[in-house]
């Protein structure tokens, strides 16, 4: 693994990230088409990023790092906008910000042993896909019409899914933080 920063996979990942606060301003000014287009170019590029680091052999530890820290910040700021503009309910965002706070509780403690954060699993990279997927969709359901009624049912079931998933992939991550304890509390308990 590279220690490597410029690379092809990390800048698509730090484009990502200044895309966070383009799409809150568009969204809060209510420029939903194009609030719209910089959602579905993030999702590409959150794919895009991973396929290149593996094609290219550029996978960094920077990028295990920022590709994961870019998918939440930019859940977190479409959540934040889409309950501002009541797109969304203050429940959705607090049941998955909750998810985040339980996480983010995790890292001082294996921090303090040795370990950074924790490897992203095939749960939580389901979960963000299926978020990902919920917020245009839940967007393009302020549209009237069948459009919308489609947008709706489609965006609530990905928002369900992605919801259920995060918290599913939370709790793995509590079981394999209490197994590093574990083990590390058993390796200082052992003789030398």
């Amino acid at each position: 693994m590279s220690t490597r920063v410029l690379t092809v996979p990390n800048l698509i990942s730090m484009l990502r990230l200044a895309l966070a606060p383009v799409f809150a301003v568009l969204i809060i000014t209510s420029h939903d088409v194009a609030a719209l287009l910089v959602l579905a170019f993030s999702g590409f590029t959150d794919w895009l990023d991973g396929a290149v680091a593996r094609r290219l052999d550029q996978v960094s530890k920077l990028g295990q790092v920022l590709d994961p820290a870019a998918d939440r910040l930019f859940i977190l700021v479409t959540l934040v906008a889409l309950a501002w503009r009541d797109v969304v309910p203050l429940w959705l965002l607090v049941v998955i910000l909750s998810r985040d706070v339980l996480m983010a509780c995790l890292l001082p403690t294996l921090t303090r042993l040795g370990y950074g954060p924790l490897p992203v699993n095939f749960l939580g990279k389901a979960a963000t896909f299926a978020l990902l997927y919920a917020f245009p969709l839940l967007l393009l359901a302020e549209s009237s019409g069948t459009l919308g009624a489609v947008a709706h049912a489609a965006g609530w079931a990905f928002a369900w899914w992605g919801v259920g998933l995060y918290w599913a992939s939370g709790a793995l991550y509590v079981v394999q933080a209490r197994e590093l304890v574990a083990e590390h509390r058993a390796a200082a308990g052992a003789p030398s």
